[in-house]
């Protein structure tokens, strides 16, 4: 028990015979129970996860019959300590990246109230630029704006950081079936907490590197994947939250910023290829494109506006 709320921690781990009694065994002792998922490993990783249990009563081990990605592997963890009435759930990954004390840091905002859900930032300390893979870093940093609209949580960052805590509230507002199975799981479950107007905290967490861990994530692909992700859940967001449940009209700013953006494409490509085949530029074409320019910048930009007032009472 951690301030008399019961706490589980949920551990979705995939070939981490390396890092994985560390750990456990580093978990701290107000954790009531301790979930790991295994995701179909086909190393050592289940044997070490059992020889565990039988010095530690708190572990539960679940063993997913094929191999479904991370997401999966947490929402089946977070659908456990659902059904079992746990008041927060944490979630620490089996690759040893996650520092155990920085817990009690991520749970006070949420045992506190002020927050139905905490995320770590590693980028907030001075720390993050010398001990972060530089290819890493910025392909976080991007991803984080990205994700910044997408979700409407405009106050967080780092958003692929999966050291996170939720509250009872929180893991039964979300339909954990319907979650990003992958690596985009971080910035799908920001959409769907937005959606179901939750608070978010950001806290500064220590980066943890170099510790044996083996990545599996490819940047140059996975940050395509995950952008092409986050524009597909921002327009799901922008359907479910500002027509569905409550309109606002910044949908038609966002849409009107689209349709000049559009139209500002297809002006300049005209002004290159007269120029080009010509040597001239259209007056009156240029014209007409950077009229379609400024309209744009204009009509996205309020919008984003809008969307920040609109969630602002989400921020702690």
């Amino acid at each position: 028990m951690y301030k008399d709320n019961s706490i589980c921690v949920v551990v979705p781990c995939y070939n981490e015979e390396t890092q994985i009694r560390h750990v456990i065994d580093t978990i701290p002792d107000y954790v009531d129970k301790i979930v790991i998922v295994d995701d179909y490993s086909n190393d050592g990783t289940i044997n070490i996860v059992k020889d565990c249990t039988a010095a530690n009563s708190k572990i539960v081990l679940l063993e997913l019959k094929t191999n479904q990605g991370c997401g999966a592997a947490l929402a089946g963890g977070y659908k456990w300590a659902k059904d079992h009435d746990i008041d927060i759930v944490i979630r620490m990954d089996g690759d040893g990246q996650m520092n155990p004390d920085d817990l009690s840091a991520l749970l006070d905002p949420v045992v506190n109230g002020r927050a139905d859900y905490s995320k770590g930032n590693r980028l907030f300390t001075g720390k993050a630029f010398q001990n972060i893979p530089k290819v890493r870093y910025f392909g976080n940093s991007v991803l984080s704006m990205l994700t910044k609209i997408a979700s409407g949580y405009w106050h967080i960052a780092d958003s692929q950081s999966g050291y996170t805590a939720i509250n009872k509230k929180a893991l039964n507002a979300i339909d954990w079936d319907q979650m990003y199975k992958r690596y985009g799981q971080p910035n799908d479950i920001l959409v769907r907490l937005n959606v179901e107007d939750l608070r978010v905290a950001d806290v500064p967490v220590e980066p943890v590197y170099n510790v044996g861990e083996k990545s599996g994530i490819k940047i140059h692909k996975v940050i395509f994947t995950i952008g092409w992700l986050l524009v597909k859940l921002f327009l799901w967001r922008m359907k479910e939250k500002y027509i569905i449940r409550n309109f606002h009209p910044l949908v038609f700013f966002y849409f009107l910023g689209f349709v000049f953006s559009l139209t500002t494409f297809i002006l300049f490509l005209r002004i290159f290829i007269e120029w080009y085949f010509s040597g001239h530029i259209p007056p009156i074409n240029a014209l007409a494109a950077m009229f379609s320019f400024m309209s744009s910048s204009q009509f996205i930009l309020f919008a984003m506006w809008f969307d920040m007032e609109a969630n602002k009472g989400l921020k702690v």
